[in-house]
């Protein structure tokens, strides 16, 4: 599959190959053999956004895989800039093949993006089933501006982490506060004593502005993808989310006729972060229709 390192018996640390040779870091949790789960995390984020639904899923009896996408987290930092959206599908399309079997796709954000690009397009069975994570295919302006505006706004770091985590508590008040540690998986202290986001500041590139959301895939490709997708969907929406609209998700779920529908309520664009109990009992009793699981 990849190489592996071991840490613990329970979670263990993965390298995949993605796209050019790129190095892409994962972890891994639950048995080797059970039905794959890879998660996908949004952009600005690490595979550490997961840490909460991939422990639940490997009690259920699933393998959990959570991936720092190229340039996040753990992963390489692309070397000609390229987090362009087809680079991220193609990164996932490799780690896919790799495992021991077609992998469930849990996508938030630009996870989802990049899972509803290489499963709609893919000519091979990529996937064996999909979960889309407050993302459509039509995404609503403002909600997206936030969020680059978010990411925007501290590209020159934190002069400490409890600044950081002030500055994420303004941005997103579903999130319930709990202290700085988690922030020290997703933030490095460099040289100058700031403590800066843990991915390429280059990716904000592929992520600019337009009518229709963010252009890192273009509306209409996306809307043809998603016709494509035939494998079992379920949507997850936050209920207070601002990047994804009622009307959003429902065009969704129309260009993808199996899909099911569930609103997470009292979460925003961070669904998994907001309301975790309840986002991972809504994926896990979800793949437990569609895949043969282990418990």
């Amino acid at each position: 599959m990849a190489d592996e390192h071991s840490s613990t018996p329970a979670q263990r640390s993965l390298a995949f190959s993605g796209a050019g040779g790129l190095r892409l870091a994962a972890e891994a949790v639950g048995g080797r053999g059970a039905p794959p789960v890879l998660l996908l995390h949004g952009g600005g984020q690490t595979r550490h956004a997961w840490a909460g639904t991939a422990m639940r899923l490997a009690e259920a009896g699933f393998l959990a895989i959570a991936l720092d996408a190229r340039g996040h987290g753990d992963s390489q930092w692309a070397e000609d800039g390229d987090y362009s959206g087809d680079a991220l599908a193609a990164d996932l399309a490799r780690v896919c093949a790799s495992l021991h079997a077609p992998p469930a796709l849990v996508g938030a954000s630009m996870g989802g993006m990049a899972s509803m690009l290489a499963v709609g397009e893919s000519p091979s069975d990529l996937a064996s089933a999909l979960v889309l994570v407050d993302i459509a295919t039509r995404l609503e302006p403002v909600g997206v501006a936030r969020v680059l505006d978010f990411m925007r706004a501290h590209t020159d770091g934190f002069a400490s982490l409890e600044e950081a985590a002030d500055a994420v508590a303004a941005y997103n008040p579903h999130h319930k506060a709990r202290g700085t540690a988690g922030l020290r998986k997703n933030l490095r202290q460099r040289t100058d004593g700031r403590w800066y986001w843990h991915w390429d500041p280059r990716f904000l590139d592929h992520a600019t502005r337009s009518p229709a959301g963010e252009a890192l895939i273009p509306q209409e490709r996306r809307e043809q993808a998603a016709r494509r997708i035939r494998i079992p969907t379920l949507l997850v929406r936050g209920g207070s989310s601002d990047v994804v609209s009622p009307e959003g998700a429902r065009e969704l779920q129309q260009l993808i006729p199996q899909a099911e529908l569930f609103d997470v309520e009292d979460a925003g664009h961070m669904v998994a972060g907001d309301r975790n109990d309840i986002f991972s009992n809504a994926v896990i009793g979800f793949l437990r229709r569609e895949l043969p699981a282990g418990s």
